[in-house]
């Protein structure tokens, strides 16, 4: 794993201004993806199995792999059909047991999201996944369109949908991570000491 502090020079700092940050918009624009599922566990089992992004492949259907790049950097693997594709993500905000917002790293951005966990009254936990995908090239003919929209509607409720029944499986989380992340940057609570700069992210 790369140092911490090789994401302030490497990884483009997020937008700035008003439209700063997913979680002041809403909706999150014109055209999005919002999909939600109920998962019959705490909010914090489900926060916490979600930050375990290597686990994604044991239940998703187009997760192939998910590598750890940078304490807030990871690099996802897609497979869907014959489709292959590989691209970096950075969590821009992160509040555990709230929220998870990231942005692809692309040269021209293509896609940006969040997840929201909140409690119901039953004691379970409403997942809600909101994406906005921008499209290029021959992909925008793929899914620039309202069609489009909706395969990608129904493949995150798919997704959404495969989450639940893992969780509930295995009842419990398999690790978390628990630490909170603004503007692109992992906040600690205590100064590390300067022997340790590798940042800790157990991911699964």
């Amino acid at each position: 794993m790369a140092r911490a502090d090789d994401s302030r020079r490497t990884v483009p700092d997020p937008p700035t201004g008003p439209d700063d940050g997913l979680a002041r918009r809403s909706p999150l624009r014109e055209q999005h993806v919002e999909e939600t599922v109920e998962v019959a566990v705490p909010v914090r089992t489900a926060y916490n199995q979600w930050t375990q992004f290597k686990t994604f492949p044991r239940f998703s259907t187009v997760v192939l792999g998910v590598e750890q790049v940078r304490p807030t950097v990871t690099a996802w693997h897609l497979g869907y059909g014959p489709l292959r594709h590989r691209f970096a993500v950075e969590i821009v905000e992160q509040d555990p047991d709230t929220c998870l917002i990231w942005r692809g790293l692309e040269q021209h951005p293509s896609h940006q999201g969040e997840v929201r966990f909140r409690p119901t009254r039953s004691g379970g936990t409403a997942v809600t996944v909101r994406m906005l995908l921008e499209p290029r090239g021959v992909a925008k003919l793929l899914l620039g369109s309202s069609k489009g929209v909706q395969v990608l509607a129904r493949l995150v409720r798919s997704e959404l949908r495969s989450f639940k029944d893992y969780i509930e499986g295995v009842g419990q989380e398999g690790g978390a991570w628990r630490g909170t992340i603004r503007n692109g940057r992992v906040q600690h609570d205590h100064p590390e000491p300067p022997r340790s700069r590798v940042a800790r992210w157990p991911v699964g």
